[in-house]
């Protein structure tokens, strides 16, 4: 994985989840399915996105930061 954000989205049973956006390694393969067993096997439950979205790239700004709220205006 090259990069990654994550943001809150709406759930209405828990309020809000995790959704992941992943940016990749140039020729890396890595499923949503491979990319949740690991983080079910590594991270406490409640930090498990409950969604992963995979992009060529996240929105940043001049300084390099990442633009979390446009990630929140696309979901």
């Amino acid at each position: 994985i090259s990069q990654a954000a994550v943001i809150g989205i709406d759930d209405e049973r828990m309020g809000e989840v995790a959704k992941a956006f992943v940016v990749l390694k140039p020729n890396q393969d890595l499923d949503t399915a491979s990319l949740l067993e690991w983080s079910k096997e590594n991270m406490a439950n409640y930090k498990v996105p409950r969604a992963i979205e995979f992009v060529k790239e996240l929105p940043t700004n001049a300084a390099g930061k990442i633009m979390k709220y446009l990630l929140k205006e696309e979901s």
